[in-house]
């Protein structure tokens, strides 16, 4: 599917959903959702990206190999990798989280929820322990601002996946705890963990390797997004590191490989390709690969999204334009 083909094919379906921005039209399928309880103001930003509720198949305990077994991943490629004290490295691959999105997994004793929304480049891992008890996780087939709308399995609340926040239903308000994970290129990961593990190819139909969003990153507008534009002129498709509410586009990295700034550093090392540029997403451009750490030099929970999701979900934020 290309960008072209995939506006067009929305553009019926969010039509029909502005239409009809209310609960009422979503409660048959959406039986056990408190609809009573929302932050949401205004139930038009809520759309429909196509598929249904499920639609997007999320994994849940998946299989994992040896990383010398491996073979089919590029190297260039993306994974989302995870280290937990007590427990071997894993690496949660770009071309399986394209397809599904979600995986709800263990590690260490910890459960956790990897999520990669396309549509904003946001990958981030959560906690998925709350005080309301061990969620799990599944993809509602609901955009707001372009970005995925989880729901928990439990009481089908509503998240939004950039913030890791329970938007509609019983939850509303929980926010889970995000974890210092990364995204790096498989090479990169495999030189590192050389004894650690990659996930295995799930056990579904699908063209694991391709990208379905050919060419997104270089759109001139985001999908399914009518908010404002991100300020300073900074385009709305550039990837930017986003640690709390600060954000630093990654245009700063073109003449420097480090910033140190507002307690944080920033590390940019060459070797990952976008997944959201060519066919095939070993293919894709070179972007490269962010690190953030504190002070004492422990890695810091960050997210690498586009930047009119940055602007959309902390429109107060902060921009690190290093002036």
């Amino acid at each position: 599917m290309t960008v072209r083909t995939m506006l067009l094919a929305a553009a019926c379906a969010a039509f029909a959903t502005l239409a009809t921005a209310d609960p009422r039209a979503w409660r048959g399928e959406w039986p056990k959702t408190d609809f009573s309880k929302t932050t949401v103001q205004d139930w038009s930003e809520i759309l429909s990206g196509g598929p249904p509720k499920d639609g997007i198949p999320a994994l849940d305990d998946p299989g994992f190999i040896p990383v010398a077994r491996e073979t089919r991943i590029g190297a260039r490629e993306p994974v989302i990798t995870v280290e937990i004290k007590g427990a071997r490295p894993r690496a949660y691959p770009i071309r399986y989280l394209t397809w599904h999105e979600i995986v709800n997994d263990t590690v260490g004793g910890v459960p956790i929820a990897v999520t990669f929304c396309p549509l904003c480049n946001s990958g981030i891992t959560f906690d998925r322990r709350s005080r309301h008890g061990v969620l799990s996780f599944g993809v509602s087939g609901k955009l707001r601002n372009s970005d995925m709308v989880m729901y928990d399995r439990q009481t089908e609340s509503w998240w939004q996946q950039a913030m890791g926040e329970a938007i509609v239903g019983r939850l509303t308000g929980t926010t889970l705890n995000t974890l210092p994970t990364w995204m790096e290129s498989w090479a990169q990961y495999k030189a590192r963990n050389p004894d650690g593990l990659v996930m295995a190819e799930p056990a579904w139909n699908r063209d694991y390797g391709r990208n379905p969003y050919r060419n997104y990153d270089t759109s001139k507008r985001p999908f399914l997004y009518s908010g404002e534009m991100p300020p300073h002129g900074v385009p709305p498709l550039m990837r930017v590191v986003r640690v709390g509410d600060q954000a630093w586009p990654l245009s700063r990295f073109e003449n420097r490989a480090e910033i140190t700034e507002a307690g944080v550093t920033l590390s940019w090392t060459e070797g990952q390709a976008s997944a959201l540029d060519a066919g095939t997403i070993n293919q894709g451009r070179e972007v490269g690969s962010i690190r953030v750490r504190n002070a004492a030099g422990r890695d810091l929970a960050h997210d690498v999204m586009f930047a009119f999701a940055f602007h959309a979900f902390w429109p107060q934020g902060r921009w690190m334009m290093g002036r």
